[in-house]
Formats: C-alpha cells, structure tokens, sequence
C-alpha cells in the first residue's frame, strides 16, 4: 500500500495510491479513517508523504560506507537530528545556501512511524513502523568539517527530501538502495550492507526518545556520496519503493 499526501483542491490531504489514482481519506493514516473520494494520479500534486515532528538520523550505518570515510564500525548507533523544516517533497527544489557553491547528496532509505514507540524491542519496532520512503540526506561537507558537528551542515532548509510516498509492503532489511546524479548512477548497494537493520535503529533511538507517529528515521548512506551543483538533477531510487527526484537550485 502506498500512502500519499497531496494538494488537492486548495487543501492538504492523506490518500492511497496505486499505479492510477489517489484514494482520498478522511484523517491521516495513523488514525481511523474512511475513503472519501478519488483522485488520479497524474492530476495529484505529491507533497512529502509525512510531517514528522523530528527526523533522527544514523551515521555510518554501512559497512562500505564506514570504509569509505575511514572509521571502524560503531559498536552502537550514531544519531543526529535533522529538523522538520528541512523536509520537502517529490519534485521540489534543493536550495544551496547563499556563500556555497556545492552540497553533498547520500541516499537513505527513511523508516516513517505508524504508533508511538517508547523503549520498543527491535521485534516489537516493526509493528511501530508505518512503512518506508526514500530520503536524501542533503549535507554541506565544508560546514560539517568546519562546525566538527552536524546541525548546521545538515539543517538548511530543503536538506531533506522525502518521497514519493510511504510505501507499507517492503521489507527495510534487504532491498536495493541507488542514487543517480544527472541519470548517472552514484552509490549502489543492499539494505542487508546495514551495520544495525532498520528495526534495531528504531528500538535504539525509541530508548532515547519517544517516536511519535509521522516521525522519520534515516538509516543511513551507503559508500559513494559526492556532490551536487546548481542545476543538477538527483534522484534516489529505492527497490520496492520507487523513485524521489529533485532539482538542485
């Protein structure tokens, strides 16, 4: 089931989808619902699928990726925020802030949570899970080796694309993960390459701090992020899922 949210007719609504039209409900999905109506597709401005009140993100959460960037592998996750402002959809612009010329993609499958999860076991987390969409992690590497920390190289507005939709029938633990800049592939690898699977990272941050529904956890990017210039087009494709595409700008 792929879980949409929409602009339609001068307001913003919850649907699902499936290769044609939008069926319109009347609450969000992680409360009771009734279908009110449909919409097709093509006709469907997509928004980002959720408004999470905190994106919690994992860092260096891939084996080659840990090689890559020449660190031993965490014997615990590493988490960092990102905050809600930074979210845009499908289809929109990436901004590269004013004195840079250049910002770093990293593609990540993103996990969107269905239910509160407090202190949840990794068994537990997947019924905790709405479903997955892709995400793009959007960083300045100059101000991330400048600050020493994370905040202001990965908070910039538009910093993280989500998209197109939250998709609730794929398994995170073992799907294809791909970036493409300008229709050339850029990191290719297995959800399997995780260092801690999808369902752990949710039961570790859920012991730091209370997930609520709509919120987002990345899971981290596989080796061979690199960098985007104004007027580059970026795409994460994710197996199961299907494709977010935005515009550098």
């Amino acid at each position: 089931m792929r879980v949409v949210r929409i602009f339609h007719e001068e307001d913003v609504r919850y649907g699902l989808a499936d290769e044609s039209s939008v069926t319109l409900i009347s609450d969000e999905p992680f409360a009771a619902w009734e279908p009110e109506g449909i919409v097709a597709l093509p006709h469907a401005q997509l928004l980002a699928p959720t408004v999470p009140t905190k994106i919690v993100c994992v860092g260096l959460n891939y084996k080659a990726h840990a090689r890559e960037m020449g660190y031993e592998l965490p014997a615990e996750p590493v988490i960092f925020l990102k905050p809600p402002t930074s979210v845009v959809g499908h289809g929109a612009e990436i901004r590269i802030p004013d004195g840079h010329d250049v910002v770093d993609y990293e593609a990540e499958l993103a996990l969107v949570i269905g239910r509160r999860a407090h202190k949840v076991t990794p068994e537990q987390a997947r019924t905790h899970v709405l479903g997955c969409t892709c995400a793009n992690d959007v960083t300045s590497r100059v101000l991330q080796q400048r600050d020493g920390q994370w905040t202001r190289a990965k908070g910039f507005d538009t910093f993280c694309p989500l998209g197109p939709w939250v998709e609730t029938d794929v398994d995170p633990r073992d799907t294809t993960l791909e970036s493409y800049v300008n229709g050339e592939l850029r990191q290719s690898t297995s959800t399997s390459d995780m260092i801690f699977d999808p369902y752990e990272l949710v039961s570790f941050v859920s012991g730091v701090m209370t997930l609520l529904p709509g919120d987002v956890v990345l899971t981290g990017t596989p080796a061979g992020i690199g960098p985007l210039h104004r007027g580059d087009v970026v795409e994460i494709r994710i197996g199961g899922i299907g494709s977010l595409i935005n515009r550098v700008v």
